[in-house]
């Protein structure tokens, strides 16, 4: 199986339809420029008209020149809803329905999609990502974009959930329900997050949900502890985590996540485990030489796992976690800004000014 009509963006569109996208020009930069405009290109596509999309700490890997092989050229951006523009004869999806993608896109008849790992398809890959999982397919941060496979890759956004609430559900509070998951949360643990990032801070708000009986989170930037304390979490540097886990006689963390995908990250989620605890990685991780501390994970007889998150197996439960008000992923927004000033957007994420920044549609009436 081939994924249908992939394709990535043409810089140089001529006298062709063109949008506006946020485009990749190599490390530290990312310009909005004109780009051609994306067309159905196989019977299950759609065309999606972006109203949101934003930034995600993924996205930072290829602008700060940690993946030296990404394309120039690239439409960034995997977190994104709007309303169906145009659809192939094979998508159930009216025009003008308002929906939102997962990250991920997949297949969905494979046997690895039938038992809901949809990152594992022969054919996954992301949006926005160049060729980082399998063959690049432009993004999201864009006025509109193609979605292949859309009968499984996209959803409708229910009528009680915001554009903004929704594009969370494609990728960022999924994987935190995925990370609450895999670090196997249960109601009165104690647990700790390292990286007080959107990820870390979504994925403590799902370990609320679960039950859990305190959250830690450790980071470093005091903007991102003071946001950590507004939603009810207690907040420490890294360097005060073990400490604060072992108060009050704990012998550590009962479930860690570690949100953050650098080493030094994963081996402080290691140290703060208890032992019997389980440690849950969905920092997204590049590193081929992790100095991994297995002497310590040995003796404490730990758990380490590590999970992607998939939206598509994911979304309904995550979407019931909003619509029964338990959770608004929309509480950690700090920054709303046009698709025109994304330039901005990635200056003020990077230099970790804002927590998570949403873009929206420079149309007047798209953007409300």
């Amino acid at each position: 199986m081939t994924m249908p009509g992939t394709q990535t963006a043409d810089p140089e569109a001529g006298d062709r339809p063109t949008m506006r996208a946020v485009v990749y020009h190599g490390p530290g930069s990312v310009r909005v420029d004109e780009v051609e405009l994306p067309r159905i290109q196989h019977p299950r596509d759609v065309i999606v008209r972006v109203t949101r999309s934003s930034v995600c700490g993924t996205d930072l890997h290829p602008y700060r020149g940690e993946l030296p092989g990404f394309a120039p050229g690239t439409v960034l951006g995997h977190e994104f809803a709007g309303t169906v523009h145009a659809a192939g004869p094979e998508v159930q999806f009216a025009i003008g329905t308002r929906v939102f993608a997962s990250d991920v896109v997949a297949c969905g008849r494979c046997e690895t999609c039938a038992l809901g790992r949809h990152y594992q398809c022969p054919v996954a890959t992301l949006f926005g990502s160049d060729d980082l999982v399998g063959a690049p397919l432009p993004g999201g941060q864009a006025e509109f974009v193609r979605v292949p496979f859309a009968d499984v890759v996209l959803a409708a956004t229910p009528d009680d959930v915001t554009d903004e609430q929704a594009l969370f559900v494609g990728d960022v509070l999924t994987t935190g329900l995925a990370a609450v998951h895999g670090a196997e949360v249960t109601p009165g643990d104690l647990v700790a997050v390292v990286g007080g990032g959107p990820l870390g801070l979504l994925a403590g708000l799902c370990a609320v949900t679960a039950g859990a009986g305190r959250v830690v989170v450790a980071d470093p930037t005091p903007a991102r502890r003071d946001r950590a304390v507004d939603l009810g979490f207690i907040a420490v540097t890294p360097d005060q985590l073990d400490e604060a886990v072992r108060q009050g006689g704990a012998r550590g963390a009962d479930a860690v996540i570690e949100a953050v995908g650098s080493d030094a990250a994963l081996a402080c989620a290691v140290r703060t485990a208890a032992p019997h605890a389980t440690v849950c990685a969905v920092g997204a991780h590049h590193s081929t030489a992790m100095p991994f501390p297995a002497g310590l994970a040995f003796a404490r007889e730990l758990t380490v796992r590590f999970a992607v998150g998939d939206p598509i197996r994911m979304r309904d439960p995550v979407l019931a976690l909003i619509r029964s008000g338990r959770l608004d992923p929309s509480r950690i927004v700090t920054h709303r800004l046009p698709l025109a000033a994304a330039t901005s957007a990635y200056q003020l994420f990077d230099r970790q000014e804002a927590i998570k920044v949403v873009l929206h549609a420079d149309d007047p009436v798209l953007a409300t």
